[in-house]
């Protein structure tokens, strides 16, 4: 199966081109965001304050990076179980975010979302912390600093190795037959 480029951030016409089970390569920036987090960005929306970043076509990936090592941008970085984040996510795809990484499924209000929304929920493979480490390339601190790993950060990534999980009809690559 061939591999996807793609740049983030992410563009409707690409979102719409990608299916449950396609692999994907993702180049461009991301956020970092956990439990902790969401229910900031959460209480935030509820008090109609602003947010520490435009989620307009923004993708955050579900992980807590372990501290870096001397010489290196961030420690393993694998992603966290995404039903987790269920709870904090439809008001976030209504305001603009397109894309999660994660791992796991999803419960049906967070897959209407992404339907209604025309978003994509991404998977990273988890065991592979160290690996998916390589492909971050820059590190910056956006929110939240007293989190610790939790806090939000700003992501560069080169050749982050990632697959469609659910595309933006609701497919679920779950439910796939074979």
């Amino acid at each position: 199966m061939k591999i996807k480029q793609v740049i983030l951030p992410l563009q409707d016409d690409c979102i719409k081109d990608l299916r449950a089970g396609d692999l994907v390569s993702l180049s461009g920036y991301l956020y970092t965001g956990r439990d902790a987090a969401h229910k900031r960005l959460l209480d935030a929306i509820k008090k109609n304050e602003s947010l520490p970043f435009n989620l307009r076509n923004e993708t955050i990936y579900y992980v807590g990076p372990a501290p870096s090592k001397p010489g290196k941008i961030i420690g393993s970085a694998g992603p966290t179980t995404s039903y987790r984040m269920d709870p904090f996510t439809v008001p976030l795809l209504d305001r603009g975010l397109k894309a999660m990484i994660g791992k796991g499924t999803r419960s049906q209000l967070v897959i209407e979302a992404i339907k209604r929304n025309g978003c994509i929920y991404f998977g990273a493979v988890g065991g592979a912390a160290a690996l998916i480490s390589k492909s971050i390339v820059e590190k910056e601190l956006v929110a939240y600093e007293d989190l610790g790993p939790e806090a939000i950060y700003r992501l560069k990534v080169q050749d982050f190795p990632v697959i469609v999980v659910i595309d933006s009809r609701g497919q679920s690559l779950y439910n796939q037959k074979d």
